[in-house]
C-alpha cells in the first residue's frame, strides 16, 4: 500500500525546491509529513476527511496547513479533500443541508442549486445555518469515522500480513 501511494506522489526534494513553496522554508523538511506509517497517514486521512466537508473555499490550503502543523501525511491529508469535488459538491451541499435542517428541528426549504453568486447570495440567509450546521456536523463525523476505518483495516492487513508469513514459515502454504 504504502508503495502505491509513493509511485503518484511527487518527490518531496523537488516539493521543498519549488519556487513557489520556498516560503514554507523548513516546514517541509520534516519526515514526518511524508511518512506513511500507521499514525501520521491514518490522521491525515482524518483531518483531510473532515475538511472535505467543512463549506469553505481553499480546503486544501487548509488541509496543508493543518497537516503541517499537527505534522500528519500531508499528501495523504490534501488529497483526501478531493472527496468534495465539482461533481460531488450540489449532492453533498444537498444532503449537508437537508441535515442540518433536520439537526436545528426546520423544516428543510425547497431550492434548486444554481452555480452563481447572485443565487449563493440570495440564498445565504434561508440556507445558510442549515447547511453550515449540517456541513460541520458531517465533518465531524467523517473524520471520526475514517480515522476508526482506516485504523481498523490498517490493522487488519497488518495481523493478515503477518499470519501469511508465519503460515509460509511453516509450510503450510
Amino acid at each position: 500500500m504504502k508503495r502505491f501511494f509513493q509511485r503518484y506522489l511527487p518527490d518531496p526534494q523537488a516539493l521543498r525546491a519549488h519556487k513557489n513553496l520556498r516560503f514554507l522554508g523548513d516546514l517541509l523538511h520534516d519526515p514526518r509529513l511524508w511518512h506513511f506509517g500507521r499514525r501520521h497517514t491514518v490522521r491525515g486521512l482524518a483531518m483531510g476527511a473532515f475538511f472535505a466537508f467543512v463549506p469553505i473555499p481553499w480546503q486544501m490550503l487548509l488541509a496543508a496547513a493543518t497537516a503541517t502543523w499537527l505534522r500528519f501525511n500531508l499528501p495523504v491529508a490534501v488529497a483526501m479533500v478531493w472527496i468534495t469535488n465539482p461533481l460531488t459538491v450540489p449532492p453533498i451541499a444537498f444532503a449537508n443541508y437537508h441535515f442540518g435542517a433536520w439537526l436545528l428541528g426546520r423544516s428543510p426549504e425547497p431550492w434548486t442549486f444554481e452555480p452563481s453568486l447572485d443565487w449563493l447570495l440570495r440564498q445565504a440567509g434561508a440556507v445558510g445555518l442549515p447547511l453550515l450546521v449540517g456541513s460541520m456536523a458531517t465533518a465531524v463525523v467523517a473524520g471520526i469515522l475514517t480515522f476508526c476505518i482506516a485504523h481498523l483495516f490498517w490493522r487488519w492487513h497488518i495481523i493478515a500480513k503477518f499470519r501469511r508469513r508465519r503460515r509460509v514459515a511453516a509450510g503450510l502454504v
